[in-house]
Protein backbone atom coordinates (compact mmCIF):
# COMPACT_ATOMS: atom_id res chain seq x y z
CA UNK A 1 0.00 0.00 0.00
CA UNK A 2 1.45 3.37 -0.95
CA UNK A 3 1.96 6.07 1.64
CA UNK A 4 -0.52 8.95 1.29
CA UNK A 5 0.86 12.28 0.07
CA UNK A 6 1.56 14.72 2.89
CA UNK A 7 1.18 17.83 0.69
CA UNK A 8 -1.34 18.35 -2.12
CA UNK A 9 -1.70 20.73 -5.07
CA UNK A 10 -4.85 22.82 -5.50
CA UNK A 11 -5.84 20.52 -8.38
CA UNK A 12 -5.58 17.45 -6.15
CA UNK A 13 -7.58 19.19 -3.42
CA UNK A 14 -10.21 20.24 -5.95
CA UNK A 15 -10.54 16.64 -7.13
CA UNK A 16 -10.93 15.33 -3.57
CA UNK A 17 -13.47 18.02 -2.64
CA UNK A 18 -15.32 17.78 -5.97
CA UNK A 19 -14.94 21.50 -6.72
CA UNK A 20 -13.13 23.60 -9.33
CA UNK A 21 -9.43 24.38 -8.73
CA UNK A 22 -10.31 28.10 -8.67
CA UNK A 23 -12.59 27.44 -5.67
CA UNK A 24 -9.67 25.88 -3.78
CA UNK A 25 -7.53 28.91 -4.67
CA UNK A 26 -10.22 31.20 -3.23
CA UNK A 27 -10.36 29.14 -0.02
CA UNK A 28 -6.57 29.42 0.24
CA UNK A 29 -6.40 33.15 -0.59
CA UNK A 30 -9.11 33.98 1.96
CA UNK A 31 -7.20 32.11 4.68
CA UNK A 32 -9.92 29.51 5.24
CA UNK A 33 -7.73 26.68 3.89
CA UNK A 34 -4.21 26.78 5.36
CA UNK A 35 -1.16 26.03 3.30
CA UNK A 36 1.82 27.76 1.70
CA UNK A 37 3.09 29.08 -1.61
CA UNK A 38 6.08 27.61 -3.39
CA UNK A 39 8.91 30.20 -3.09
CA UNK A 40 9.32 32.15 -6.32
CA UNK A 41 6.01 30.87 -7.64
CA UNK A 42 2.30 31.48 -7.28
CA UNK A 43 1.66 27.75 -6.84
CA UNK A 44 -0.10 26.79 -3.63
CA UNK A 45 0.41 23.65 -1.55
CA UNK A 46 -1.96 22.28 1.06
CA UNK A 47 -0.68 19.95 3.83
CA UNK A 48 -2.91 16.88 4.17
CA UNK A 49 -3.67 17.53 7.85
CA UNK A 50 -4.89 21.05 7.00
CA UNK A 51 -7.11 19.69 4.24
CA UNK A 52 -8.62 17.11 6.60
CA UNK A 53 -9.36 19.78 9.23
CA UNK A 54 -10.93 22.02 6.56
CA UNK A 55 -13.05 19.18 5.18
CA UNK A 56 -14.27 18.17 8.65
CA UNK A 57 -15.06 21.79 9.58
CA UNK A 58 -17.10 22.29 6.41
CA UNK A 59 -18.72 18.83 6.39
CA UNK A 60 -17.07 17.86 3.11
CA UNK A 61 -17.01 14.05 2.79
CA UNK A 62 -13.57 12.57 3.37
CA UNK A 63 -14.03 10.05 0.57
CA UNK A 64 -10.93 9.61 -1.51
CA UNK A 65 -8.44 10.41 1.23
CA UNK A 66 -6.05 7.52 1.70
CA UNK A 67 -5.57 8.19 5.38
CA UNK A 68 -7.57 10.29 7.79
CA UNK A 69 -6.19 8.56 10.85
CA UNK A 70 -5.29 10.84 13.74
CA UNK A 71 -1.55 10.64 14.45
CA UNK A 72 -0.58 10.75 18.13
CA UNK A 73 2.93 10.97 19.56
CA UNK A 74 3.35 9.86 23.16
CA UNK A 75 6.49 11.24 24.86
CA UNK A 76 6.53 9.25 28.10
CA UNK A 77 9.50 8.08 30.16
CA UNK A 78 7.65 5.27 31.95
CA UNK A 79 7.77 2.30 29.56
CA UNK A 80 4.71 0.61 31.12
CA UNK A 81 2.54 3.72 30.80
CA UNK A 82 3.81 4.39 27.26
CA UNK A 83 3.06 0.82 26.16
CA UNK A 84 -0.38 0.81 27.80
CA UNK A 85 -1.31 4.15 26.24
CA UNK A 86 0.05 3.19 22.84
CA UNK A 87 -1.80 -0.12 22.70
CA UNK A 88 -5.06 1.28 24.03
CA UNK A 89 -5.12 4.36 21.79
CA UNK A 90 -4.30 2.31 18.69
CA UNK A 91 -6.79 -0.49 19.39
CA UNK A 92 -9.65 1.36 21.09
CA UNK A 93 -9.56 4.70 19.30
CA UNK A 94 -7.94 3.69 16.01
CA UNK A 95 -5.19 6.30 16.25
CA UNK A 96 -1.82 5.92 14.56
CA UNK A 97 0.47 6.01 17.59
CA UNK A 98 4.22 6.58 17.95
CA UNK A 99 6.11 6.44 21.25
CA UNK A 100 9.21 8.34 22.32
CA UNK A 101 10.95 7.76 25.64
CA UNK A 102 13.17 10.87 25.63
CA UNK A 103 12.79 14.51 24.64
CA UNK A 104 15.38 14.06 21.88
CA UNK A 105 13.58 11.01 20.50
CA UNK A 106 10.25 12.88 20.67
CA UNK A 107 11.71 15.65 18.51
CA UNK A 108 13.04 13.21 15.94
CA UNK A 109 9.81 11.21 15.78
CA UNK A 110 7.68 14.37 15.57
CA UNK A 111 9.80 15.69 12.71
CA UNK A 112 9.35 12.50 10.71
CA UNK A 113 5.67 11.80 11.45
CA UNK A 114 4.11 15.26 11.99
CA UNK A 115 1.60 14.14 14.63
CA UNK A 116 -1.77 15.84 15.06
CA UNK A 117 -1.48 15.50 18.86
CA UNK A 118 1.49 15.18 21.19
CA UNK A 119 1.05 13.76 24.71
CA UNK A 120 4.02 15.12 26.66
CA UNK A 121 5.08 13.75 30.06
CA UNK A 122 6.16 16.80 32.06
CA UNK A 123 8.53 14.63 34.13
CA UNK A 124 10.46 13.55 31.02
CA UNK A 125 14.03 14.85 31.15
CA UNK A 126 14.52 17.68 28.67
CA UNK A 127 10.87 18.71 28.56
CA UNK A 128 10.21 22.01 30.29
CA UNK A 129 6.66 23.33 30.02
CA UNK A 130 6.90 26.82 28.57
CA UNK A 131 10.18 26.26 26.67
CA UNK A 132 8.84 23.09 25.05
CA UNK A 133 5.63 24.77 23.94
CA UNK A 134 7.49 27.79 22.56
CA UNK A 135 9.94 25.57 20.66
CA UNK A 136 7.18 23.49 19.10
CA UNK A 137 4.93 26.45 18.27
CA UNK A 138 7.82 28.28 16.57
CA UNK A 139 8.16 25.52 13.97
CA UNK A 140 5.82 26.24 11.04
CA UNK A 141 5.02 22.56 10.48
CA UNK A 142 3.81 22.17 14.09
CA UNK A 143 1.69 25.30 14.50
CA UNK A 144 -1.49 23.22 14.29
CA UNK A 145 -0.20 20.32 16.41
CA UNK A 146 -2.16 20.00 19.64
CA UNK A 147 -0.18 19.59 22.86
CA UNK A 148 -1.47 17.73 25.90
CA UNK A 149 0.60 17.79 29.09
CA UNK A 150 0.74 14.69 31.27
CA UNK A 151 1.60 15.39 34.90
CA UNK A 152 2.39 12.95 37.68
CA UNK A 153 0.38 14.66 40.41
CA UNK A 154 -2.92 16.46 40.49
CA UNK A 155 -2.44 19.98 41.90
CA UNK A 156 -5.07 22.70 42.15
CA UNK A 157 -4.82 25.08 39.22
CA UNK A 158 -2.09 23.09 37.47
CA UNK A 159 -4.20 22.32 34.38
CA UNK A 160 -5.03 26.00 33.97
CA UNK A 161 -1.39 27.02 34.49
CA UNK A 162 -0.29 24.58 31.77
CA UNK A 163 -2.93 25.96 29.40
CA UNK A 164 -1.61 29.46 30.05
CA UNK A 165 1.85 28.20 29.09
CA UNK A 166 0.41 27.14 25.72
CA UNK A 167 -0.71 23.54 26.19
CA UNK A 168 -4.12 22.72 24.73
CA UNK A 169 -5.04 20.41 27.63
CA UNK A 170 -3.56 18.64 30.65
CA UNK A 171 -4.07 15.21 32.22
CA UNK A 172 -2.90 14.06 35.64
CA UNK A 173 -1.83 10.48 36.34
CA UNK A 174 -3.48 8.14 37.01
CA UNK A 175 -6.08 8.52 34.28
CA UNK A 176 -8.55 6.35 32.40
CA UNK A 177 -7.90 5.71 28.71
CA UNK A 178 -11.35 7.15 27.99
CA UNK A 179 -10.20 10.45 29.56
CA UNK A 180 -7.18 10.50 27.24
CA UNK A 181 -9.38 9.87 24.20
CA UNK A 182 -11.79 12.64 25.31
CA UNK A 183 -8.85 15.02 25.74
CA UNK A 184 -7.48 14.19 22.28
CA UNK A 185 -10.87 14.55 20.59
CA UNK A 186 -11.53 17.74 22.57
CA UNK A 187 -8.35 19.48 21.40
CA UNK A 188 -8.81 18.32 17.81
CA UNK A 189 -12.36 19.63 17.67
CA UNK A 190 -11.65 22.91 19.48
Amino acid sequence: MSKPKEVLTTGEVASLCKVAPRTVSKWFDSGRLKGYRIPGSKDRRIPLDQLIRFMKTHNIPLNGLASTTTKVLIAEGDADIADLLSTALAKEAGYEVQVARSAFEAGAVAESTHPHVMLLDMDLAGLGGRETVRSIRNLPSFVETKLIAITSVRRDGEAEALKQQGFDAALAKPFEISAVVRAIEGVLNA
